[in-house]
């Protein structure tokens, strides 16, 4: 039975990807390890362990040699920092990573830099230019035709982390003014880029030097926590659907060739559409799962995440479609509670509303109303 290291056990990418892990094949023995030890406690993983901090020289003995004393078939990283980690350590780790090559995770990780590559390669991607000083942004409002707005972003970063609709050079310059004097981010890491209003499509795929194996998508509906945030846009899904898009498939079929001919492992592609309706490549994750996409996997023909495990481990995986794609699964998520999946048509069962069939009769000697239902009305009763 394989053995598989998950990386930041205890986060909820970790512990999605692990319960998917499970349903795939229970076989499948699942270690943890984190430097966060508060969140190691509460994994699921069949054994836990606690590593030093990714980046550093010891996150990398450590884990060398816990593959070593665990006979680790698979080490597979669920954040970016720990992409990277994983990918600077290859050579200490040959064999049990499921990488992209370092340059194209490097390429991906700066969203200014992809989105160059990928213009011109003519891949559609918005219009971005880098931010150099705070001086010259009535030029970039100009070269990008004045439109209002305009998204002012990081070059680096997840969870749409400093990114914000700008309606004018001053708005801009006080957003990244913000962003630099309360947590340190220098003006120039910044990038402007034509606005997307359009819907938010996510695409997850699978390669094997170069050949595309797997491939779904999801719509993205709602953030968590967006009250709290002034931009009012994250990453972090609170509620999703699949969705069937062949057309997003396509270009991020041809994004990944653009920039990776011999693509191998997972790449988790953010999609923006404009005005007209035309899907813009915003990003692109090498190396690593979306968050919580891997909760659908429990109603997709195909594991996503059991896919990875088994051409990790140079298994045979051939698929009679590359697209799994269905439509109308929701996602439901909040903190504290695990996903949960609903299929549209039983998305509201057993939830009754108020109508007009509703009557109100006495409340209890406590003052509460008692509630009973039927199978298609529910009503206030005795």
């Amino acid at each position: 039975m394989p053995t598989v290291l998950v990386t930041g056990a205890g986060s909820a990418a970790a512990e999605n990807l692990m319960r998917s892990l499970r349903r795939g094949d229970p076989a499948l023995v699942l270690l943890g390890c984190s430097e966060d030890r508060f969140a190691l406690r509460h994994s699921a993983a069949d054994a836990r362990y606690l590593v030093p901090r990714p980046g550093s020289r010891a996150f990398v003995r450590a884990l060398c040699g816990l593959v070593e004393v665990r006979d680790v078939d698979l080490v597979i990283p669920t954040t970016d920092v720990h992409v990277t980690a994983l990918s600077d350590a290859r050579s200490e780790l040959a064999g049990k990573l499921f990488l992209p090559a370092r340059r194209i995770i490097d390429l991906c990780r700066d969203k200014y830099r992809l989105t160059v590559a990928l213009r011109r390669r003519g891949i559609r991607a918005p219009k971005t230019y880098p931010i150099t000083a705070l001086g010259r942004l009535e030029g970039l409002f100009a070269r990008l035709d004045n439109r209002r707005p305009l998204w002012c972003r990081p070059r680096i970063g997840t969870c749409a982390r400093g990114g914000a609709a700008v309606s004018s050079p001053d708005q801009a310059r006080a957003w990244m003014r913000i962003w630099n004097e309360m947590r340190g981010l220098p003006i120039r890491s910044f990038t402007l880029a034509e606005y997307l209003p359009g819907r938010e499509i996510l695409c997850q795929s699978l390669w094997d030097r170069g050949r595309l194996v797997l491939t779904n998508t999801f719509e993205r509906l709602s953030y968590f926590g967006v009250d709290n945030i002034p931009s009012g846009v994250t990453s972090l899904s609170s509620l999703a659907k699949t969705v069937r898009e062949p057309g997003v498939v396509d270009l991020c079929r041809d994004a990944v060739r653009a920039v990776a001919p011999r693509a191998s492992g997972v790449f988790s592609i953010d999609i923006k559409e404009d005005g007209r309706g035309r899907p813009h490549i915003t990003e692109i994750n090498a190396g690593r799962f979306f968050m919580a996409m891997t909760a659908f996997d429990q109603v997709l023909e195909h594991s996503m995440a059991l896919t990875y495990v088994r051409l990790a481990l140079a298994q045979t995986v051939e698929l009679d479609e590359q697209y799994d794609g269905v439509d109308d699964y929701y996602m439901v998520r909040d903190l504290d509670t695990e996903p949960a999946i609903f299929h549209a048509d039983r998305l509201f069962d057993g939830i009754a509303e108020p109508d007009a069939a509703w009557r109100r009769t006495r409340r209890s000697g406590k003052g509460a109303t008692r509630w009973a239902t039927s199978p298609k009305t529910a009503r206030l009763t005795k």
